[in-house]
């Protein structure tokens, strides 16, 4: 453990001591499994592999100045799997052996939490997926579920700085009444191609347009867009954006600062009236926005004149940060320390 230097670790995959599973079989989930294998062994016709029977999660686990763990928000987490498991048939995950096997693993890989200082935390990814060996398109009747968690890095190397993005016409992240509401696999290979595009053209993510009239804002690929302006905290409303637990916790916070919040379809010209503009999510927390830039009408809209994250933007993601680590108090009941 002496090896890991915790201020230098980047958001990606590093092999941790332990993961958790437990298997649906028979219309009941099994006890909980400690197991150490990084594997799956899994059939060649599991529905998973076939036909996308396959939804995740991902939260955090922090280490406060006080040494305690907290987990931010799990039980949103929770239920939201259970929403994308509806979604696509899958067998509901009690709400309940999700928490115990959050708190579990947690547990388990307990010396993989980065400590306080390091503005690092312990990336917590639960995985749905359907197991049963068919060829026939219909829901799987045996499911695997399993937790394996990381230890991540701040998602700013270079610091809370905003960057471009750009609204690429061409492609669609969802359809109007597809899946994008539910956090399943193929809505991420369906982001690919347009994100690969932007990052080539020097953005950071893409903004994607509502898919029916490409009028309105939908996402920015896996994370959802929030706007500011005259002490107003606006957030797309749509039936294609994957809601946000992280933009939900910001809506909260913004109304406890005396904000207003106002979730409705955003055309794409209001761009230009926002004082600053951010994408929110997991990873990041907030990403702020330096332009939008819309390469088929050649627009662009600008929320940033000198290159920083905007006074409101910064206010709560400090502020949201802070109460993940318990550094300010959790007046919400948002977090579970683990004891």
């Amino acid at each position: 453990m002496d090896t890991i230097n915790w201020a230098d670790l980047s958001f990606g995959y590093m092999k941790t001591d332990f993961n958790v599973r437990s298997y649906y079989k028979d219309g009941k989930w099994s006890e909980p499994q400690v197991d150490t294998s990084e594997f799956l062994n899994i059939h060649m016709a599991a529905t998973c592999l076939h036909y996308g029977q396959e939804a995740f999660e991902g939260l955090k686990a922090f280490k406060g100045k006080d040494g305690k763990i907290r987990i931010f928000r799990m039980r949103e987490n929770a239920l939201r799997l259970q929403s994308s498991c509806r979604g696509i048939m899958m067998a509901e995950l009690p709400v309940e052996l999700f928490e115990e096997m959050v708190l579990l693993v947690v547990k388990k890989n307990e010396r993989f939490v980065p400590p306080y200082e390091s503005g690092a935390s312990l990336y917590i990814r639960p995985l749905l997926i359907g197991t049963s060996a068919q060829v026939g398109v219909k829901p799987a009747s045996e499911y695997t579920f399993l937790i394996f968690v990381t230890p991540v890095g701040p998602y700013f190397k270079e610091g809370f700085k905003p960057t471009p993005m750009v609204i690429l016409r061409e492609y669609d992240r969802a359809a109007p009444l597809g899946t994008g509401t539910f956090k399943v696999g193929g809505n991420y290979a369906a982001s690919l191609t347009a994100g690969e595009k932007a990052h080539k053209l020097g953005y950071s993510a893409v903004l994607y347009l509502d898919a029916k009239e490409k009028k309105y804002l939908d996402e920015c690929g896996p994370a959802n867009f929030f706007g500011i302006k005259n002490n107003t905290y606006v957030t797309p409303e749509s039936t294609s954006i994957l809601p946000s637990i992280t933009n939900k916790s910001l809506m909260q916070l913004a109304e406890d600062m005396g904000m207003k919040v106002e979730r409705r379809r955003i055309p794409e010209e209001e761009l230009s009236t926002f004082e600053e503009a951010g994408a929110c999510g997991t990873a990041a927390v907030i990403s702020p926005i330096l332009r939008i830039d819309d390469l088929a009408e050649n627009r662009s809209y600008h929320f940033s004149k000198d290159g920083k994250a905007g006074p409101i933007s910064e206010k709560l993601y400090k502020k949201l940060r802070a109460i993940q680590y318990g550094d300010e108090p959790d007046i919400h009941g948002w977090v579970t320390i683990v004891e």
